[in-house]
């Protein structure tokens, strides 16, 4: 794919972050809320923590159940262990990924391995097609050193996570959604300019977790997302030409979406209503993971 941008996509929305608290109190910001699934389809959540407060975090995420979809978690800086009903455990830390399939369903816990500092980082839900709702959960560590890198001409540091950038191929693929899922590090001593081709049919959007990052025209004239803030992306253009503020830092996350009905309730996400029932019996009777 190559990394020209000529019609750069603008920001049909932006999008204020809502604190809120999940697990057992675990204070976070949701940027991408229930109402926004189909709109960013195949992405169902994103929430964003951090804290250097431990009251913020210290509880963790005890055991909870998922079926359905897939949980990618980037530690920006801190640590946290994770177990699972598969037997499955790591433990994530600075600039790692844990990306999990839950599929039929399993029951895991991520809980901090620190009592004090800062912990920061990002859990986004992936949608899984209808036919691999039920598929044997999956489990993956990817340490910081395990994720490809480069920096572009200007300056701009950008860890590919999923999908592919620049010639970059990421650390994981999907071939039904084709998740593009970047961390993008602008240069401490100055402003610089990054852009990243997409495909027209993929609902695309930027968060913004350092400084302030525009979105750009064909005219090089901006708009500006704040931190905190997510930028959705119409679906018009051939790719995002974005500036960023003097060490901003962004993620940029796009994939084709799968165009199914969503049914969710809580940390179960099905087609329909009557799978959902299924989800939550099969839990209560142990019969999840």
């Amino acid at each position: 794919m190559t990394s020209t941008v000529t019609h750069p996509r603008a920001i049909e929305r932006i999008v204020t972050g809502q604190p809120t608290r999940d697990g057992a109190g675990v204070k976070l910001t949701r940027l991408l809320t229930q109402d926004l699934q189909r709109r960013l389809d195949p992405f169902l959540m994103l929430d964003n923590f951090a804290s250097d407060d431990p009251a913020d975090y210290g509880a963790g995420f005890p055991n909870h159940p998922h079926r359905g979809f897939e949980t990618i978690t980037y530690m920006v800086a801190g640590r946290m262990r994770h177990r699972d009903s598969a037997g499955n455990e790591g433990l994530l830390q600075n600039g790692g990924v844990q990306w999990m399939t839950a599929g039929r369903g399993l029951v895991h816990s991520e809980l901090p391995e620190q009592e004090q500092g800062v912990m920061e980082g990002f859990q986004l839900w992936l949608n899984l097609p209808g036919v691999r709702k039920m598929c044997e959960p999956w489990y993956r560590d990817i340490q910081s050193s395990q994720i490809p890198e480069f920096t572009t001409d200007d300056g701009v540091t950008v860890r590919v996570i999923a999908g592919s950038s620049h010639g970059t191929a990421g650390a994981v693929q999907r071939e039904a959604t084709e998740p593009l899922y970047l961390d993008l590090q602008f240069p401490d001593g100055r402003a610089a300019t990054f852009h990243q081709t997409l495909p027209g049919d993929h609902n695309a959007f930027v968060a913004v977790y350092r400084g302030e990052v525009e979105v750009l025209d064909a005219q090089g004239a901006g708009a500006s997302v704040a931190r905190q803030r997510m930028a959705i992306l119409a679906n018009e253009g051939d790719g995002v030409a974005l500036r960023g503020s003097v060490g901003a830092r962004a993620l940029l996350i796009a994939g084709r979406p799968l165009r199914e009905p969503i049914a969710q309730y809580g940390p179960f996400v099905m087609n329909t209503r009557e799978q959902l029932i299924e989800a939550v019996d099969d839990f209560q009777n142990g019969r999840l993971g």
